[in-house]
């Protein structure tokens, strides 16, 4: 097998999040960042990593719950890798997986890692849930404010001069998910 490339692939899950501290440390040779949330599947950057790497390069990810949230696909994401050729590497779970040999601790490991980050959804998911109920019962439950096009110029000028989301969001009355909306394009922030 020839010698290939150290490609790092990064999930972050909002803008707010610092990237940088996944595989800080760590000599890639090519590098894709998302920035969705892990139930995502359609990832920019996954796909495009999936579609750059060949056999022999070695993918380096800092946790299985930044690439995968269900055990499923995270086993598929391994086979397919593997099978063209591709190590895939988990920093904090110190399991690597290579292409052509069986390591049955590790996929045992894999197993159970990737259980336990399907569980923690899980359970992240139903106490969003129940805060949801708790808050709607209290009547304190907000409801989706409008922004107007001239507050959502001016968040997206206050996002780029790094002003925190939930300060714009608390400012503003609305949701971060609202804030993010008002991220201005990067072509409208050169000409600015």
């Amino acid at each position: 097998m020839t010698k290939g490339l150290r490609v790092g692939y990064i999930r972050v899950s909002t803008i707010d999040q610092n990237p940088d501290r996944q595989l800080a440390g760590i000599e890639l040779d090519k590098k894709y960042i998302d920035y969705a949330g892990g139930k995502n599947l359609q990832r920019k950057e996954f796909e495009s990593m999936m579609q750059f790497v060949r056999e022999g390069d070695c993918v380096i990810v800092h946790s299985i719950d930044r690439i995968a949230r269900n055990l499923m696909s995270l086993r598929q994401l391994v086979i397919e890798l593997n099978k063209k050729g591709v190590t895939i590497q988990f920093i904090k779970e110190n399991l690597k997986f290579e292409p052509n040999t069986t390591d049955h601790l590790a996929t045992l490991m894999l197993s159970m890692m990737g259980a336990f980050a399907e569980f923690e959804l899980s359970i992240i998911k139903e106490r969003q849930l129940e805060g949801i109920a708790i808050a709607r019962a209290k009547n304190d439950w907000k409801t989706q404010k409008k922004l107007t096009k001239t507050q959502e110029e001016e968040i997206g000028l206050l996002i780029e001069q790094h002003v925190p989301v939930a300060e714009l969001a608390n400012r503003y009355k609305v949701s971060r998910p609202t804030i993010y909306k008002c991220r201005r394009p990067k072509d409208a922030q050169k000409e600015a």
